[in-house]
Formats: C-alpha cells, structure tokens, sequence
C-alpha cells in the first residue's frame, strides 16, 4: 500500500486489520450474494471507507460476469487492491473457510442424527435480518447507480426480465453491457455515470489517486499467475487419480466441481440443477431429498450457497469412498469438493483485474459498466423478492408475521440508525433463537 497516498487523515489498513475484517466477514457473509455484497458495502464503502463507491461498483460489474460465487470474487478483488496478492489470497479463502468447517460439521451431524432441527432455530431470526440487509443494500446501490430515467428503466427491465420472464441471468447483465456500450457512445450524457463528481469522502481506494503498481498488467505477470494456478488445478486432480484411480468417488468429485466451477454463471440458483442432477442421477453420491436437505444447511450457515457442494462431496464421499473411515471419506470429499470449485475464483481475478483496472475512465467502457450496475440493482431486487418470499412465506406455511417485524426492525436500525452489520447478525439471531425455544411453542 505504499504507492497508493490516501488523501486527508485516512490511513491504509495494514495487513493485519485487513486480515481481521476478512476473517469476520466470513463469519457473518449470510444471506447469498445479495447479503454478502450488502454487507461489504456498507462495511468497506460505508463505515470503514477502504474503498470508494465507483472503485466497488467497478469491481462488482466485473465479478458479476464471471463463472463462480461474485460475491467471494468481489473479496478477492478488494483484498488484492489493498494487499496485492497476498491481501487477495486471505479475503477469497477466509471468505470460505468458516462455512466449509461448520457445513462439513453439519453434515457429519445430518448423517449421524438424521436431522438437525436446533440449526433451524438458530438461524431463524438471522433469515429475518439478513432480508433487511439486502432490502438495505437495493436502496443504497439503487441511490448511487439511477441517476436517470435511463439507469432506472434498465433496473426495472433487468427485473422484470428475471423475475417475470425467467431470463438467464448472464443474457440479462450481457445486455444490459451492450445497451450501455452503445449509449456511451451515442448519448454518453445519460450513460456515463459512474465517473465520481461531485462532492465524496475520502476512502483508501478511489479514483483521485494514481492506480498502485501492483495493478498495472504485464504479459509476464498474467504468464506467471496462469501457469501457477493451473498447476494448484490440475495436479491436485492427477494425484487423486494416481492413488485413488479415475473411477474412486475422490476423482470423480474432482473432475466434476471443476467442470461446474467453469458454468456456474448466474449464481448459485442457476447451477443447482446441475449439481443436483449429477449428484443424484448421474453418480448417485446422494438421494433427492438429501440434496434437499443439503440446501437447507447450506443456507443457513455462511459463505456461498454454492457451499452445498461440500455437503454434496461430504455425503458422496461418506457412502462411496472404500478403504477409509466414513468420518474421514466425507471431511476429504467435502474439502475436495470445496477446492477445486473455488480454486477458478482465484484464477479470474488475479489474471483479468489489473487488465479490468485499466478500462477505468474509458467512457464506453465505463458507460457499459453504468447500465450493468443498473441492471444490479434489478437483480439484487429480484433476489431480495425471491429470499423474501422463502422467509416470510416458507413453503405451505402461512404468511410469517414475527420475521417481517424481525425484518423491518432489522431494516430499520441500519437505515436510521446505521447499526453495525455485525450487530444486526448477531442480534437477529439471538432475537430468533429466544423467539422459537420460549415463544413459539
């Protein structure tokens, strides 16, 4: 962080404070990518100011239009602006890390017990305040991304696009890139807004200040970061299938979540039919309502709901793998699993950021990523709709009075009163768990 001067008093955090934040997001990243990036806007951008509005919208637009979990590319991004690659490494792997210990310790506890109904207790309230996070988050990116009638009829599309005519996710953000390429070069008024005027705090990262070395691209350095991660992917895999062989449950894992890291575009809704139906049908590491189940743990915990793809490794393992313990089949199947579906991650952004950097203040390029952040904001409201809709309606459950009023508290308090996200977690569990053991009775 040395190349990079911060205006006014703000100082850079050290490696360390940095470390500490990403640790604590990935216990508290809840709520799938809407929850996750709401919670590190109002984290990175809103209270701790380690990077600028336009830098973060930036950066999302382009994580938005990869393979793999955005909002863990996102971390891996603001991580490698701030501590080069190593700053990269620790957000994108503890963004992970808790999720995959508590998911393969519930899984062990699915398989053992059969069910686990104090989870659900647990997490009850916290569904009610991360529905307030990414009601929250639409509103704060909706106020810095539509400043036009252009910017919010491109949300409105992009959401209607989605939640009416069930439009892929990739065709509506790769639209939404091509309308604002065109208009950045035929009517760059209404187009070209992200460009930062106007009156801003100080952050860390901003575009008032020159980029960091570290960020600028070099033929050598893509070489050097192409070659090293294709090594962490594929030898990995030639071992599994020297010592287990191709056919064993541990290879097959790995060929498959290596292939699904490479479509999992549209987030994790889009590829869980894909999981599911390989999963189930075609390697038969689980049954259907298992992989039901499975989605269930994976929603409750932190992290990614791509993480279901531990819990899917876990159960393939627990039940295929010979010549091990079952405990210790489904932790390696779950660990296997996990690698080699995030290891891609890594991949896109230390290979296509510093190229990404370059195309700040390009006026097409930038009026592209304008309309794509507009178009967000309708897929955030798409996605606040569906989670809406799955806590205040669960399945044939009447309408859920208690969690609305959890949720608009929630709201509310990070609204009004700017409460800490952390708090707001924290709080809405604890506020679930005395509501389900000494109320709802």
């Amino acid at each position: 962080m040395a190349d990079m001067p911060v205006p006014g008093s703000l100082r850079p955090p050290t490696f360390r404070e940095a470390f500490r934040f990403w640790v604590k997001l990935g216990f508290i990243s809840f709520g799938g990518p809407t929850g996750q990036i709401a919670i590190m806007h109002a984290e990175l951008v809103e209270r701790k100011r380690w990077i600028s509005e336009e830098r973060f919208l930036h950066a999302l637009n382009y994580c938005m239009l990869l393979p793999g979990p955005e909002a863990q590319q996102l971390a891996i991004y603001i991580g490698w602006l701030l501590h080069r690659t190593w700053g990269g490494i620790v957000a994108g792997a503890f963004f992970v890390i808790p999720s995959i210990f508590i998911l393969i310790g519930l899984s062990w506890l699915y398989v053992v017990f059969g069910t686990v109904p104090a989870v659900a207790a647990l997490f009850y309230g916290l569904k009610a305040a991360v529905l307030a996070i990414v009601a929250w988050a639409v509103i704060r990116i909706g106020q810095k991304a539509l400043k036009n009638e252009i910017m919010f009829s491109l949300a409105a599309a992009a959401f209607l696009a989605l939640y009416v005519l069930k439009i892929p996710f990739p065709w509506v953000i790769l639209s939404a890139g091509v309308i604002g390429f065109s208009g950045g070069k035929l009517w760059p008024k209404k187009f070209y807004i992200i460009k930062g005027h106007g009156e801003r705090s100080a952050t860390v990262i901003s575009d008032d200040h020159p980029p960091a070395e570290h960020t600028r691209p070099t033929p050598a350095r893509a070489i050097r970061v192409l070659t090293i991660c294709l090594a962490l992917w594929i030898v990995p895999l030639v071992v599994l299938g020297v010592w287990r062989g191709t056919s064993d449950v541990f290879f097959e894992e790995g060929l498959f979540f290596s292939k699904a890291a490479m479509v999992t575009f549209g987030g994790a809704y889009a590829v869980l039919p894909y999981i599911a139906q390989a999963g189930v049908e075609t390697y038969h590491w689980l049954h259907p309502g298992q992989m039901i189940d499975g989605l269930g743990l994976a929603e409750t915990t932190p992290g990614p709901l791509i993480m279901v793809v531990a819990f899917v490794g876990y159960i393939g393992a627990w039940t295929k793998a010979t010549g091990l313990s079952p405990q210790l089949a489904g932790i390696m199947g779950g660990l296997v699993a996990t690698y080699f579906t995030f290891l891609p991650c890594f991949l896109w952004i230390f290979l296509g950021a510093p190229y990404i950097e370059q195309t700040r203040g390009h006026v097409q390029f930038t009026a592209a990523l304008s309309a794509i952040t507009a178009a967000v904001v309708g897929v955030v409201l798409n996605l606040a709709v569906f989670f809406g809709a799955h806590v205040l309606l669960p399945g044939a459950a009447p309408f859920d009075w208690v969690a609305l009023l959890l949720a608009g508290v929630a709201f509310l308090g990070l609204w009004k009163f700017r409460w800490n996200v952390l708090y707001v977690v924290l709080g809405g569990a604890g506020v679930g768990v005395l509501y389900k053991l000494f109320i709802a009775i």
